[in-house]
């Protein structure tokens, strides 16, 4: 039997390998097979190194005018150099608990990255070599297994009152995952003497009940003016009063607190006050702002995307809409002031958490140029607002939302549809949409799906046979964001497609199952009459029972509203039996960049591979093998007359046991 099933996927393998779908107005069609061709070298690149924001600038457009590489050359793009960090050794039994999510940044001529454990290393951008490395000795005190540590990017600020030469004009700011906010010189890796306490803020928890593992940073700082913007991170479902999702403001130069922000209200807010019943949001956690931050220098404007409140999966104690949570918010920089809010979830009870800033644009709308940014969601919505006043500049409309049944539960009557835009996941699963290798396969994944209940998206989580979330909540678009072309407004999106399967379970039973099923996530959500049971729904195989693509990379024209093309991201040679790699998308962590050579970079994808996409068809033009899963987004930069694409390779412990430290460059042969 066991023979014979490997002959059968060998063959399965054979016919699916090679190709790729593409879609092109909903339709899958077979795309054109990529040649290599003879190489022609390129003209010499200009040195471009402005690269210097997480998002490649403040705007987070994740874009690069630099174009050596082009559609007509990248098949030929080849390692330019390697750079280990050395965490994996250095850090033992500790390597595990940390992600290398990291997007380098230019600062000071250094190509500067942060690992997971906040050590700080400056590179020569040409050969990788190390000119510096900080470490912020971060601690480990108080804190218990698990995805712990991260570090996701660096700030950047230049003083404007100072000289050029003076120590720390250019300075790095870190936000660590022991909560401290560090100013380093760009130049030298030291400490800057005037920033807090002789480089160092440190800020404390805020409540004496909140243990040293539930809060963290882990996000880039924003800089807007002379204030650094840091959100926070800390995990899901753990308790009903989590720790407060509070965004901090620090003067650039002193570290002086300068405003705080908690999207929920503490005190009487006209707005958000109303929106939750009774006292209830003195008593939930959370809401807070663990993806980037987005900034408008010249309006002064810093943009946050808000998260869930506490908890997730049940929100009979904090019954209402929960303003300012799972919401675009827009503050003013030197302030803190809320200049305008848009909700895009009502009273979440799916983990639909804002993941990302978004990416700011100039939008043609009835003959006039609207300052307006763009984002995605988990929902698989993309929203195009005013940036000046938060109003949808295409159609949103409040629609009816399914009704819970589980006592004591309160659901928002509509939730916000983007119907300008085009929907980027599936929202509803079917019986007849089961998917499996094999007939049985797909016969039990039919039953699966059909023994939860499904209404589509925003039906809530239930008890018994639990509720199907689609998109999941890892789904629709995550972390990584999206790139915009600015030229013709063209965004670049990358999605998974799964789905999770939520059950509530009484607070006591969850407590029994949760160390008898350690191969399950049950989470107690304590405080909450439920806890919760989450899986994602898979066939007998472990593929997802769901349609393929799993993994998709799409590009929308926004100001037409169209789905310009979609293909699949990634393979299942890490997932599916015996390795072998089917053309139906994978998991995807990590976002796309855009360039002025035409060429889309993106790796996300747990297949250990970072692709280049032609951005006007889809079409893939290469594929690079990495040493370690590329779960994080590239950066791009020209110097010595050449191109380099760089991402960091680290793995993902939730995929793979494969973890290391590795930042790879790419460029084109000599």
């Amino acid at each position: 039997m066991k023979i014979a099933l490997k002959v059968i996927l060998t063959i399965l393998a054979a016919l699916a390998g090679g190709f790729v779908y593409v879609v092109v107005a909903n339709q899958y069609v077979a795309p054109q097979k990529n040649h290599r061709g003879a190489f022609t070298k390129p003209p010499r690149a200009p040195d471009d190194l402005s690269w210097s924001s997480y998002g490649g600038d403040p705007g987070q457009t994740r874009h690069s005018a630099v174009r050596q590489i082009t559609p007509e050359n990248a098949a030929h793009l080849q390692v330019a150099w390697v750079y280990s960090s050395g965490e994996t050794a250095r850090r033992g039994k500790w390597a595990r608990q940390g992600k290398f999510q990291n997007t380098p940044i230019i600062a000071a001529g250094n190509l500067v990255l942060c690992t997971p454990f906040n050590r700080v290393a400056a590179l020569d951008p040409a050969t990788g070599q190390e000119r510096w490395v900080y470490d912020s000795q971060a601690t480990f005190s108080g804190r218990t297994p698990g995805e712990k540590f991260n570090c996701r990017g660096l700030g950047l600020w230049r003083d404007a009152r100072a000289a050029a030469d003076a120590v720390c004009f250019e300075r790095l700011f870190m936000a660590t995952t022991d909560r401290r906010v560090i100013a380093l010189d760009a130049r030298t890796g030291k400490q800057c003497p005037d920033f807090g306490s002789s480089g160092i803020v440190r800020v404390p928890l805020e409540r004496s009940d909140i243990g040293e593992d539930e809060l963290q940073f882990a996000s880039a700082p924003a800089v807007v003016g002379d204030v650094v913007v840091v959100g926070s991170a800390s995990g899901d479902n753990g308790r009903a009063f989590a720790p407060a999702g509070t965004v901090r403001a620090f003067d650039a130069r002193t570290g002086a607190e300068r405003w705080t922000f908690n999207p929920i209200p503490q005190s009487d807010d006209p707005v958000a006050s109303p929106t939750w019943e009774g006292e209830s949001s003195k008593t939930t956690g959370q809401a807070n702002v663990w993806g980037s931050i987005t900034v408008d220098e010249a309006r002064d404007l810093v943009f946050l995307p808000t998260s869930s409140p506490s908890p997730d999966f049940y929100g009979g104690l904090r019954k209402g809409s929960n303003l300012y949570a799972n919401s675009m918010v827009a503050l003013r920089g030197s302030t803190g002031e809320i200049v305008w809010y848009f909700q895009t979830v009502h009273h979440d009870l799916w983990d639909y958490d804002l993941p990302a800033g978004p990416s700011l644009i100039d939008f043609k709308k009835n003959g006039a140029t609207v300052p307006a940014l763009v984002f995605a969601t988990k929902t698989g919505f993309v929203f195009v607002l005013n940036r000046e006043t938060g109003a949808p500049l295409t159609d949103v409309e409040e629609r009816p939302a399914p009704k819970s049944d589980v006592p004591g539960e309160w659901t928002s009557p509509t939730q916000p549809f983007s119907t300008g835009q085009p929907v980027l996941s599936p929202q509803k699963v079917t019986p007849d949409d089961a998917f499996g290798l094999m007939v049985w396969d797909q016969i039990v994944c039919g039953k699966r799906i059909a023994a939860s209940r499904n209404d589509g998206v925003f039906t809530p989580p239930s008890t018994g046979g639990g509720t199907l979330l689609v998109p999941m909540g890892a789904g629709g678009a995550n972390w990584g964001g999206v790139a915009v072309d600015p030229k013709t407004n063209r965004v670049f999106v990358n999605t998974n497609n799964a789905i999770h399967r939520v059950t509530l379970l009484p607070a006591d039973e969850a407590a029994r199952r949760k160390p008898e099923e350690r191969d399950r996530e049950i989470s107690l959500m304590q405080g909450a009459p439920f806890g919760m049971a989450r899986d994602v729904v898979l066939s007998p195989m472990g593929m997802p029972c769901n349609k393929p693509p799993w993994g998709a990379l799409a590009a929308i024209d926004v100001e037409s509203g169209k789905l310009a093309w979609q293909v699949v991201l990634g393979n299942t040679r890490e997932l599916a039996p015996l390795g072998m790699a089917f053309p139906f998308g994978a998991p995807n962590f990590g976002g796309p960049i855009v360039t002025d050579g035409g060429v889309l970079f993106i790796a996300a994808s747990v297949d250990n591979l970072i692709r280049a996409f032609d951005i006007k068809t889809g079409a893939e033009l290469w594929a690079g093998d990495l040493p370690f899963g590329g779960q994080a987004t590239p950066m791009t930069y020209a110097v010595g007359g050449k191109q380099y694409v760089v991402i960091a390779a680290g793995g993902h412990p939730q995929f793979t046991d494969k973890i290391g430290d590795t930042l790879v460059a790419f460029a084109l042969p000599d």
